[in-house]
């Protein structure tokens, strides 16, 4: 929902704030930092955008938590964000995840997993690569960083550490898994995290997370995003942690005739979003068994080498 993917384009600055502009028939506006700035001014933002001369169809822009009463009157949908409430970790840890949580992380100390805070040296890049290229294929699809060099990695996760915290899962001085945890102001919006799956028995995204918990209840932030509320497995994953599904206004404000008869028409939404909740777990199974087909020899052989490091999978 905020990430600038390569259908997307960061335009100058209006305003204030960065803008991207995404979409091809239906150009859409929106804060390329969603989550870490809100819009305080909407008309000034239009005014903006209008005297800049930028070719968009739709604006949209949502509220952050922890604003999640309606402030506009515009044209108005709700985003779904998992979201968890902070305030101790004993309080987390003893009152708001089940004995299946709890025994998973107790499971990764014995295991010998140890969270602790992480620098992004060389050391650390090179243990993020590896990770990346364990699969080509995370949560059922094509994996964006597989096949990734170091160098690639380096540039492309260096450019928002000035808001970030790193820590790490370590097995002695191996790195297992990591969390990028960044301050959002009111929330922690956690960024990336992903962990060696040949390490899945060690439990190290349990661990990841408790450490994020804590991260929050010393900093005092009262609450923990981990991005939208999804469909599937990492529903459950997201749950077992506590985390909840909350939901924020969103709002589209039409720019152009085009804009405004997309919205009337519902153009503006994603093709998923009109699938019934029973077709997309089908839809999702079909996927998986088309891509373990495509990447079979690269699953069989999960060798780094045997890819070419320089051009990620598409």
């Amino acid at each position: 929902m905020s990430s600038v993917g390569p259908e997307n384009r960061v335009t100058p600055k209006v305003d204030g704030v960065e803008v991207a502009l995404s979409g091809r028939w239906l150009k859409t506006a929106r804060l390329a930092n969603e989550w870490y700035e809100d819009v305080d001014n909407p008309t000034a933002l239009m005014a903006g955008l209008k005297d800049a001369g930028y070719r968009a169809d739709l604006l949209t822009f949502w509220q952050r938590l922890p604003h999640i009463e309606p402030r506009y009157n515009f044209h108005l949908e709700w985003d779904s964000i998992a979201a968890l409430r902070v305030t101790t970790y004993q309080q987390w840890y003893k009152s708001q995840i089940n004995n299946k949580t709890r025994n998973l992380i107790v499971k990764a100390q014995k295991k010998g997993v140890e969270v602790r805070p992480a620098t992004f040296d060389d050391a650390f890049v090179q243990g993020m690569t590896a990770i990346f290229n364990e699969t080509p294929i995370r949560q059922e699809r094509a994996f964006l960083h597989y096949g990734k060099s170091a160098d690639t990695v380096r540039r492309e996760f260096s450019r928002f550490l000035h808001r970030e915290d790193l820590f790490g899962a370590y097995i002695g001085d191996e790195l297992i898994g990591f969390i990028f945890l960044a301050n959002a102001g009111s929330f922690v919006y956690l960024g990336q995290i992903i962990s060696f799956l040949k390490h899945r028995d060690k439990s190290p995204q349990n661990a990841l997370i408790a450490k994020a918990v804590e991260y929050c209840a010393e900093k005092q932030i009262p609450h923990l995003v981990y991005a939208l509320w999804p469909r599937g497995p990492l529903r459950e994953f997201k749950r077992h942690n506590a985390f909840e599904c909350v939901n924020v206004p969103r709002y589209y404000v039409p720019l152009t005739a085009k804009g405004a008869l997309a919205l009337r028409l519902g153009l503006h939404r994603e093709v998923v979003e009109w699938l019934p909740e029973n077709v997309v777990p089908v839809l999702k199974d079909l996927r998986a068994k088309f891509y373990s087909f495509r990447y079979r020899p690269k699953i069989e052989d999960p060798n780094p080498r045997s890819s070419n490091p320089q051009s990620p999978l598409v």
